[in-house]
């Protein structure tokens, strides 16, 4: 009997796999680190591409790829800065990773982020320093993934129910989170000691991340740990193959008796916990408190990180790191280069542009 040979990269010729444009469930097997080759150079032509850029606006490419550096690795302090980032970043990748696997866009983890934060702050207010630190700490993190779980289940409810492309009801839902995270700070949440732009209260000692050195709290191993728990539910579970199988063929998981609606659901709604876990860790970790501007373009930056790496969970902790890691290596840029430290972000997009467009193999043709 010869074994039938799954194409992780596109279903096959009318299968009536994902729709087009939509990400296929890609879980590679056989030769890892030769399907990143290509990615690998691809993203290094981004960064010569960027020099190009720095060259166009009259300065040198090596000082300001050294001033980079310098901002992100000079001492423990800045790379620790790193690994506060790469916290929410990674976490805001995996909200992704889950939903791709099914065949389905998530580009509402900025949204999600400030609705576990929201989540966060609520349950801390309800519980009123009634408890100890790790109890209250664990409540507000199943508050957060609880709320934003329910958040991303409204694309879930809209494209089951109206056929509502998941990726626009997300995006939209980014910007109906902020405008309610922004209600609660003007008003109820609204702390009448603070000065300037409105903000909530600071939470206290027993609500606060445990610091493990400098700014770098125990939510970096929290995310380190969610993203070996969501590579190995993907890789062994049943749950994780039926994602795979869905994302691949949806007609073949329809007819194979797979709840398509629900496991859709799943996806997105685990994705949306993930990306509320990172909302609370950063509140809890960084922010002490919860303001209007917070976390702004975290989540997109995540969407960013998981697709350089083709929504590989595992990879996602490299590429939230180099994203964290260019982030911070902005300030160099502004402050030894006179560029804006918005400028990195050109330099994210060409590393998105490069791995989607040049880093991917071509497709066999099928006679």
């Amino acid at each position: 009997m010869t074994e039938l040979a799954i194409d992780e990269t596109a279903p096959a010729p009318g299968s009536g796999g994902p729709e087009p444009g939509r990400p296929s469930p890609e879980a590679p097997t056989t030769r890892p680190w030769t399907s990143m080759a290509r990615p690998v150079l691809s993203g290094l032509a981004a960064f010569v591409v960027f020099a190009l850029l720095l060259v166009a606006k009259g300065i040198n490419p090596i000082d300001g790829y050294q001033a980079m550096w310098d901002s992100v690795f000079r001492d423990t302090k800045s790379f620790g800065d790193v690994l506060v980032r790469l916290t929410p970043y990674l976490l805001a990748s995996l909200a992704v990773v889950l939903p791709a696997r099914a065949g389905l866009f998530n580009i509402g983890g900025e949204g999600q982020l400030l609705v576990g934060a929201i989540g966060a702050m609520a349950m801390a207010n309800a519980l009123d320093h009634g408890l100890g630190r790790t109890p209250t700490l664990i409540l507000m993190a199943l508050a957060a993934m609880t709320l934003a779980g329910l958040w991303a289940g409204i694309a879930a409810v809209l494209r089951h129910w109206t056929n509502t492309n998941e990726a626009i009801s997300t995006l939209l839902c980014n910007y109906l989170a902020a405008l309610f995270l922004s209600w609660l700070v003007f008003g109820r949440w609204k702390d009448p000691r603070a000065t300037g732009f409105p903000r909530s209260r600071q939470f206290g000692i027993d609500e606060r991340l445990p610091l493990l050195w400098g700014r770098v709290h125990i939510g970096i191993l929290v995310a380190i740990a969610a993203a070996i728990v969501v590579w190995a539910a993907l890789r062994w579970s049943t749950w994780g193959f039926r994602l795979q199988v869905l994302g691949g063929n949806a007609e073949a998981a329809r007819r194979a008796g797979f709840h398509n609606g629900r496991l859709a659901a799943s996806a997105l709604m685990c994705g949306g916990a993930l990306a509320g876990l990172g909302g609370m860790l950063q509140v809890t970790g960084v922010e002490g408190q919860v303001s209007a501007q917070m976390m702004t373009g975290y989540g997109f930056t995540g969407v960013l990180a998981a697709w350089m790496v083709r929504q590989r969970p595992l990879w996602a902790i490299g590429s939230s790191t180099l994203l964290a890691a260019i982030s911070v290596g902005g300030n160099g840029l502004k402050i030894r280069a006179g560029l804006s430290a918005g400028s990195v972000n050109i330099l994210m997009a060409l590393l998105l542009l490069a791995v989607l467009g040049w880093g991917r193999r071509p497709e066999r043709a099928v006679a």
